[in-house]
C-alpha cells in the first residue's frame, strides 16, 4: 500500500538532482549545439529582451497559438486523418478546449476517443502539449535571471527553443519508447476491429448477426509522453490514465506517474543553482516535499484505508434545525436508518478505482497530480471518500506543492515574500528576501498574483451554486454536488485539468442532439478562468521580480534572516498553511466535510 508512493517520492527525488544540472546548463546557454540546430536557434534569436518585452513575446506567442488550435480544430471535418467522420465540435467548446491546451489546463469537456480525429490529436493537441508546457519553464527563468539583478532577462524565444528541443523533445522521446515496448498503440489508423468472445455483447446490426467490437486508436505513444512530463494531463481516451491503451500495465502507470513529478521536482533544484543558493532551494524542496507526503498520506488514510460511506449502514438520527414556524423555533428532521449493501469493503473503498495497479494507486495518483498540477487521472476523483477529496482540492488550492513547470515555483515565490514581508514586520525589521529590501511595490505585485487564484475558484464557484447553471449540471445536490462545482473551477484556476466527472458539462460534437443542458456557460465560464489564471500570476511576479532585482544588495548584519535555515522552511510552511486555511477553508466546510459529518443539517 505504501510502497508505491515511497519508490516514486525517491525516484522523483534521485532524478531531479542531475535533471537540474542539466536544465541549470541548458538554461544558462553553456551547451554547444549541433550545427542545424544552432542554425534555428540563431534565426529565432532576436536578442536580450528586458521583462516587458520578454513578457510581451510571451503573450504575443500564446495569441498566436490560440489563432492556430482555433484553426486547427474548425477543419477537422474537412483534415485527412479523420476516417470515422467526426465533425465540429461545439463553438464553445472548441473555445474551451484551445484556451484549455493554450494555458497547460488540459480541462476536457469531451472524451478524446469520441470527439478529436488523429488529425486533431496529432497537429492541436501534440504541439499545445509541447509548447504550453515550456511557457512557465521559460518564466521561471526570466525570474531567476531578474533576481540576479539583470537588466535582461533572456531572449523568450530561445528560451521556448532550449525547453522544447534540448528537455521535452529527448526526454518524451526515451518515455514513449518505454510506453510503446509496453503495448501503447502508436498508429496512424483511427480503429482496430475485434470479435468479442461473448456474441452479441455489442448489440446486433440490421440483419440480426453480432456487432463486432470497434476500437479507437491512433499515437497514442506520441501524446502520452509529453501529456505526463509537460504535466499537461489531458487524455487521448476520456477514461485517461485508466484506460488499458493509455496506460497498459503496472509498469506504464509507474514511470507516467512518475513521469508528472519530474520536472516539478527538478526546477526548484534549479532555481537554486541558476541563483548560486543551492541550501536556500534545498529548504523550499523540503517544504513542498513535506506538504506532498503529507497529502499523499492523508488520502492514502482515508480513501484506501476506510470504506465508501455510501455502501455502509447508517443508524436512524435526527437533526434539529432553525426554523421560524416550529414551536419550540427548532424543527425535528429525522433521517431513517439505511441497510449496508452486500459489499466487503476490507481493501477501502474501491469504486471507481483501476484495481490493475494496486489499491493506493488511484489515491496516490490524485493526490500526485494535483500536487504538480497535471491533471491526468487512473481513478474516478468523483468517488473519493468526502475527506480523501480534500487532498486534491487542497493541492489545487495551495497551487505551490511543486506545481507545474515553473508555475509552481513561481507561485512559491510569492508565498515566501509574503511570509518574509510579515516576518520583518513582526520583528521591526525592514523585510529582504535575496539580500535585497521588499518594499511596497513588491507586495503589491506578490498579492495581485496570489489574489487572482482565490477569486477565480470562489467568485464563479459561488455563482454557479446559487443559479441552474450549476445546480442543474450537477448530479448530486448538497455537499458534494457544491464539491463539484468548487473541484471544476479548482481545476481550472490552477491550470490543473482534473475533475469531479459528476458534473454535466459536456456538450461534444456540434451535432450531439442531447448535450449536456449547462454546458455551454460551462465551456465559458471556465475558459475565461484558465485565461485569467495563467497569465496573470505569470506577468505579475516578472514584474516583481524585476523591481526586487533592480535594488542594492543590503550587507550581512546580525539582523538578517538566513533562507537556508529549518527556521526559514517554518515561516515558509506556515505562511502557506494560515493563508491557504483563510482562503479556502470556509468552502471545504460547505464541501467536502460538510458531506462528511452528514446529509442535514450539513449536506442539505
Amino acid at each position: 500500500m505504501w510502497l508505491l508512493p515511497a519508490m516514486l517520492i525517491l525516484a522523483a527525488i534521485a532524478c531531479s538532482i542531475p535533471l537540474s544540472a542539466y536544465f541549470t546548463w541548458l538554461m544558462e546557454g553553456r551547451y554547444r549545439a549541433p550545427r542545424v540546430l544552432k542554425w534555428f536557434e540563431d534565426l529565432v534569436d532576436t536578442g536580450p529582451q528586458d521583462w516587458k518585452q520578454y513578457t510581451i513575446a510571451l503573450i504575443v506567442f500564446n495569441i498566436a497559438l490560440f489563432i492556430f488550435g482555433f484553426v486547427v480544430l474548425s477543419l477537422q471535418p474537412y483534415a485527412p486523418l479523420n476516417p470515422r467522420g467526426l465533425g465540429w465540435l461545439e463553438p464553445t467548446t472548441i473555445f474551451n478546449t484551445v484556451i484549455s491546451f493554450l494555458t497547460n489546463t488540459n480541462l476536457q469537456h469531451y472524451a478524446g476517443e469520441t470527439a478529436l480525429s488523429n488529425f486533431s490529436q496529432i497537429f492541436f493537441i501534440l504541439p499545445n502539449m509541447f509548447l504550453s508546457a515550456s511557457v512557465g519553464f521559460c518564466a521561471l527563468a526570466a525570474i531567476i535571471r531578474l533576481f540576479r539583478g539583470a537588466e535582461k532577462c533572456g531572449n523568450f524565444f530561445v528560451d521556448m527553443w532550449r525547453v522544447c528541443m534540448y528537455i521535452y523533445v529527448p526526454v518524451a522521446l526515451l518515455f514513449g519508447i518505454i510506453f510503446m515496448q509496453q503495448g501503447m498503440p502508436m498508429t496512424y489508423a483511427s480503429t482496430e476491429v475485434a470479435t468479442t468472445l461473448e456474441q452479441g455483447s455489442m448489440g446486433l446490426d440490421d440483419k440480426g448477426q453480432a456487432k463486432p467490437q470497434t476500437i479507437v486508436v491512433g499515437p497514442v505513444a506520441a501524446v502520452i509522453p509529453i501529456k505526463m512530463l509537460g504535466t499537461n494531463g489531458g487524455g487521448f481516451y476520456g477514461m485517461n490514465s485508466a484506460h488499458p491503451l493509455e496506460n497498459p500495465t503496472a509498469t506504464t502507470n509507474f514511470f507516467t506517474t512518475l513521469a508528472m513529478m519530474l520536472f516539478p521536482f527538478a526546477l526548484v533544484l534549479m532555481y537554486g543553482r541558476m541563483l548560486g543558493r543551492i541550501r536556500h532551494s534545498v529548504v523550499i524542496y523540503g517544504v513542498m516535499l513535506a506538504m506532498m507526503i503529507g497529502l499523499i498520506a492523508w488520502v492514502i488514510r482515508t480513501d484506501t484505508m476506510e470504506p465508501n460511506p455510501g455502501l455502509t449502514a447508517h443508524a436512524a438520527t435526527a437533526w434539529q434545525v432553525p426554523s421560524a414556524s416550529a414551536p419550540s423555533g427548532k424543527l425535528d428532521v429525522p433521517s431513517p436508518a439505511v441497510a449496508a449493501l452486500p459489499v466487503n469493503q476490507h481493501l477501502g473503498n474501491l469504486e471507481g478505482k483501476e484495481l490493475r495497479f494496486g489499491t493506493s494507486a488511484g489515491a496516490a495518483f490524485a493526490a500526485i497530480t494535483t500536487d504538480v498540477t497535471c491533471g491526468a487521472i487512473n481513478a474516478e476523483m468523483d468517488s473519493l471518500n468526502p475527506l480523501s477529496g480534500l487532498s486534491p482540492m487542497i493541492g489545487m488550492w495551495l497551487n505551490c506543492v511543486f506545481g507545474g513547470k515553473g508555475v509552481g515555483m513561481i507561485n512559491l515565490l510569492l508565498f515566501l515574500i509574503v511570509g518574509v514581508f510579515l516576518a520583518g514586520q513582526m520583528v521591526g525589521r525592514t523585510p529582504e528576501y535575496l539580500g535585497r529590501k521588499v518594499g511596497a511595490r513588491e507586495m503589491k505585485l506578490a498579492m495581485i498574483a496570489l489574489l487572482v487564484h482565490p477569486i477565480l475558484i470562489l467568485g464563479p464557484a459561488g455563482l454557479f451554486a446559487a443559479t441552474g447553471w450549476g445546480t442543474t449540471a450537477e448530479a448530486n445536490p448538497g455537499a458534494h454536488g457544491f464539491s463539484e462545482i468548487v473541484y471544476q473551477f479548482s481545476s481550472s484556476s490552477a491550470n490543473n485539468g482534473s475533475a469531479m466527472d459528476g458534473l454535466g458539462v459536456t456538450y461534444g460534437l456540434n451535432a450531439n442532439a442531447s448535450p449536456s443542458p449547462e454546458a455551454v456557460p460551462w465551456d465559458i465560464a471556465t475558459g475565461l478562468v484558465m485565461l485569467f489564471a495563467r497569465y496573470l500570476p505569470i506577468i505579475a511576479p516578472i514584474a516583481m521580480a524585476f523591481s526586487l532585482g533592480r535594488k542594492k544588495v543590503a550587507p550581512v548584519t546580525l539582523g538578517t534572516m538566513s533562507d537556508d535555515t529549518v527556521t526559514f522552511g517554518f515561516l515558509l510552511f506556515g505562511t502557506i498553511a494560515i493563508v491557504g486555511a483563510l482562503l479556502f477553508l470556509p468552502v471545504a466546510a460547505l464541501g467536502p466535510i460538510a458531506e462528511h459529518l452528514g446529509p442535514i443539517p450539513f449536506g442539505g
